[in-house]
């Protein structure tokens, strides 16, 4: 499978015939490639312009990184996602976050050192 770059979009809609197809769910797989064996799964759910991530497992010993948080932005980014919802469990407690998803074409502010 190729990388798309992260200023592509992905549509959630097809058109086929007479048909629209609209993408409602995702399912992750964290793995080099295709078919092999992968180290974590989550399953995604989109409503309007929000995702809520359920189900987010990885292997044993096997954390759910930075690096993997910002791939899952990218992709929220590509979809036109605003908000992505997910709960977690932390010392046998459930939490519920919302984050924001900057838009594609965010331009970040350029900082410069200022000496008063």
């Amino acid at each position: 499978m190729k990388d798309q770059s992260s200023q592509d979009s992905l549509s959630r809609y097809v058109k086929i015939d007479k048909w629209i197809f609209e993408v409602k769910s995702v399912r992750a797989i964290r793995v080099e490639d295709f078919g092999k064996p992968y180290t974590a799964v989550a399953n995604i759910a989109l409503n309007g312009d929000s995702a809520y991530i359920d189900g987010l497992l990885t292997r044993e010993d096997d954390d759910f990184t930075r690096e993997d948080y910002q791939t899952f932005g990218k992709m929220s980014q590509q979809l036109g996602l605003e908000t992505i919802n997910f709960d977690r469990f932390k010392q046998q407690r459930k939490f519920s976050d919302t984050v924001k998803v900057p838009p594609i074409n965010c331009v970040k502010p350029e900082l410069k050192l200022v000496i008063v």
